[in-house]
């Protein structure tokens, strides 16, 4: 495979011009809850939502709540929430499939939808005819001029609503030309169309009569971008703090070309989070490539425990709950190839907080570059899901003291791996993993939901 050309290809992205005092890092599930209720509640012009999901619980009620309650206040209000259209119409993981065809979500919205004589529509995006093979997985809310980004969407567990929290990042920017960019993208690229149908109505087509629409609306996706008004082009001194906003979707798109690119343009530190440990080979082989010109290198990833799809032993085990032992399997397969290095170049840490959970995605670079995104650096974003991120340029470090309060605060519940035995190994797991594992790997089926999930 061609070494990346990083430099060069960075240097023509569009940038946005940032002010250091418009960036805000928040560190908690909680603080960003109240964060997102407060600066609903405050919109004057527009507010889009663009989530994986919104779901039926405590929290989901409250976000949906709080739309109405704006609306009503300001019937003018451009109000749009977007969620993936399968994983709208499904229950959760695990539990038993309803006969009702809108079970799920949609249901719900449909029911609210009746209840409020304020309109707040919700639109089902599908990027794929099926869930398995692609969803909608695009970051970041926009609220007047605030752009607020994180991988987190909106349940209990994301919000911490309730007694657990699942981990993520938090970032808030006020800027007008990107909040501009990315609600033109949303109104350009997906609610224009033909594939895209509103979910809190009954009249919900089926998705085998949209799978021509359906089809249509990837192959558009994989040519959209956003459109940024400010480029270096048109001035004459480089802003030195910028932010470009990235997107893509299926094979070698432009967001995974400038992972790659960053980690070939790295010199001295690489950061990574991501949540599942299943790096694609063009990361892998990066990662590698950095370590032998001398960069450091911390991977910060979940402990098993901390992974959402784990289940106790002590509960009925499921299919879905061997993915946690896939990801560590594949930790441990790193840590021994990498033992050299272990400890001293590379580093790895495993987050742990009681019961809660990790989702962290993102990688800083060399101190001066950070990528927020939703991707979770994993063959499924690489290649299925629609994605995004925010590349924030910062030579200069104005955001430095931010960056270091975030990476403190992710890394005070983690342990480093010193050496790969450390991470338990196939004997270790319960009997029903590795009779599952086992029959995975005879089979090559492993390969395969490595790729998907």
């Amino acid at each position: 495979m061609a070494l990346f050309n990083s430099r060069d290809s960075l240097d023509q992205l569009p940038l946005i011009p940032l002010r250091a005092s418009s960036v805000t890092t928040l560190h908690s599930a909680a603080a960003y809850r109240t964060e997102l209720l407060e600066q609903i509640a405050g919109a004057r012009h527009r507010i889009y939502l663009c989530s994986l999901y919104l779901q039926h619980d405590e929290a989901g009620a409250e976000i949906l709540a709080a739309l109405h309650a704006a609306k009503a206040l300001r019937p003018a209000l451009d109000i749009r929430v977007l969620v993936d259209w399968h994983r709208a119409q499904r229950g959760l993981i695990g539990e038993a499939r309803l006969a009702n065809k809108q079970a799920g979500n949609a249901g719900w919205y449909q029911d609210q939808a009746l209840l409020h004589s304020t309109d707040v529509p919700i639109y089902g995006v599908p990027v794929q005819t099926r869930e398995l093979f692609g969803v909608l997985h695009l970051k970041g809310f926009v609220i007047d001029d605030v752009v607020i980004y994180s991988g987190a969407s909106l349940n209990n567990v994301y919000l911490h609503k309730l007694d657990k929290y699942r981990h993520d990042r938090y970032l808030l920017i006020q800027n007008k030309i990107l909040a501009d960019s990315m609600v033109q993208f949303i109104r350009e690229h997906i609610l224009a169309a033909a594939a895209v149908h509103k979910l809190d109505t009954p009249q919900i087509p089926s998705t085998r009569s949209i799978r021509r629409e359906i089809h249509e609306f990837r192959e558009q996706l994989k040519r959209a971008r956003y459109s940024v008004a400010y480029t270096p082009s048109n001035t004459s001194s480089v802003p030195q703090l910028t932010v470009t906003p990235l997107v893509g979707v299926g094979k070698n798109n432009p967001l995974n070309r400038v992972i790659c690119q960053l980690l070939a343009a790295s010199r001295e530190q690489i950061t990574i989070c991501t949540p599942y440990f299943n790096f694609p080979l063009t990361v892998t082989r990066e990662i590698n490539r950095a370590l032998k010109r001398g960069v450091n290198i911390d991977i910060i990833v979940g402990d098993k425990t901390a992974n959402d799809f784990y289940i106790p032993p002590e509960q009925s085990f499921k299919v879905i709950g061997a993915l946690p032992y896939l990801y560590e399997t594949n930790l441990r397969r790193f840590a021994k190839a990498h033992q050299a290095e272990l400890g001293k170049q590379l580093h790895l840490h495993l987050w742990k907080d009681g019961d809660n959970t990790y989702h962290l995605k993102g990688m800083w670079i060399d101190q001066q570059i950070m990528l927020v995104t939703g991707n979770n650096l994993n063959p499924r974003a690489f290649r299925l899901d629609l994605e995004n991120a925010l590349l924030i340029r910062d030579p200069e470090q104005e955001l430095a003291l931010q960056r270091q309060e975030e990476l403190r605060s992710i890394f005070q519940h983690t342990k480093a791996i010193a050496h790969y035995s450390e991470i338990e190994k196939t004997v270790d797991y319960p009997p029903a993993v590795r009779r599952l594992l086992g029959r995975l790997s005879r089979t090559r089926m492993d390969r395969l939901a490595y790729r998907v999930l």
